[in-house]
């Protein structure tokens, strides 16, 4: 079992600023893609952000793309998402999950491990 666990999450007001943390054990990050899921209330879990391992480069879902940043920190095996101009739609509990590779198209399942999420909430 991987365990992941996520922090950083809060309430910031529309236009604001936040960065996630997801924790994973050491070396996951050399053999696990590792993305970033949200889930609204109401709402399906849905895809945010998705990287293999090994590689720098991220899939991002287009409501977020321009906003998010997904990066990677292998010597503290971290993976952070840092997220500006947020807006009330951003509202969610947000989830770190890795597998052997990222689903494509970026969609809200498919990922073998999870982590609890943290709560994301946009409002004035």
């Amino acid at each position: 079992q991987l365990q992941l666990v996520e922090s950083g999450g809060g309430l910031v007001k529309p236009g604001g600023s936040l960065r996630l943390s997801c924790a994973t054990p050491e070396d996951a990050l050399d053999f696990y893609a590792i993305g970033w899921f949200r889930q609204a209330p109401g709402k399906e879990r849905e895809g945010v952000s998705c990287s293999l391992s090994g590689s720098s480069s991220t899939d991002y879902a287009d409501s977020v793309k321009g906003r998010f940043t997904m990066s990677k920190d292998n010597a503290k095996n971290t993976v952070y998402l840092q997220m500006n101009s947020l807006k009330p739609e951003d509202t969610a509990v947000y989830y770190c999950a890795a597998a052997w590779g990222c689903p494509s198209p970026l969609v809200g399942y498919g990922m073998d491990y999870w982590g609890k999420g943290t709560q994301v909430t946009v409002s004035s």
